[in-house]
């Protein structure tokens, strides 16, 4: 959201404020819970903030939701404004410029979240042409092996596992009891696993 950029406070005149109604007087009895002050404060203010709100989050949808806050927050700090420190004006706009602000960064930590999430999540992509290098070296590999076998058992291995036999066929195929074929199948698996290097 890098559209997202903070925006100062546009700087209040003194004639912006003496034209309306008196904004300390208003402060000061909003601080005391008067809402009727409140109601004139908004009422007097809420242009002003709101644009400050839209040209910072530069959505309006946002921008309602910050000028909601800030008037809340004004609400509940009314009583706490010194005269001596500011301006009523420019310091309504600065509390609306802090919850603006902390709105865009929220908004960009999110996106922030949800990139990282997607990226950690994304399914990693095979290489099948690397798949398919390993697969035929395995092949080669195996078929080497299988030369270290008698010819019975290189028959036996092949028929049930390149063949996808089972014993009783691989049996009935090569005219022998089922326990002979079981253990020429055997017997070639352990040759085979010794010629491969493959546990023990």
């Amino acid at each position: 959201m890098d559209h997202l950029r903070p925006v100062e406070p546009a700087a209040s005149s003194p004639a912006d404020e003496a034209a309306g109604p008196d904004l300390v007087d208003l402060l000061r009895r909003c601080g005391r819970g008067d809402e009727g002050a409140f109601a004139q404060l908004y009422d007097a203010t809420a242009p002003r903030i709101h644009g400050l709100a839209v040209r910072v989050v530069r959505d309006p949808a946002q921008a309602e939701e910050v000028t909601q806050e800030a008037f809340l927050d004004i609400w509940r700090t009314a009583g706490r404004y010194d005269p001596d420190r500011g301006s009523p004006l420019s310091w309504l706009l600065t509390i609306t410029h802090r919850k603006a602000v902390d709105r865009v960064r929220a908004a960009e930590a999110a996106t922030r979240r949800d990139i990282t999430y997607h990226q950690r999540n994304q399914p990693v992509e095979h290489d099948s042409t690397a798949e398919a290098a390993h697969a035929s070296l395995e092949a080669h590999r195996v078929r080497g092996a299988l030369a270290h076998l008698t010819e019975v058992q290189r028959e036996a291995v092949s028929l049930a596992y390149l063949g996808g036999y089972t014993h009783t066929e691989v049996a009935t195929m090569l005219d022998l009891p089922v326990g002979t074929a079981k253990t020429r199948i055997r017997d070639g698996l352990i040759r085979l696993r010794d010629a491969l290097g493959v546990g023990s």
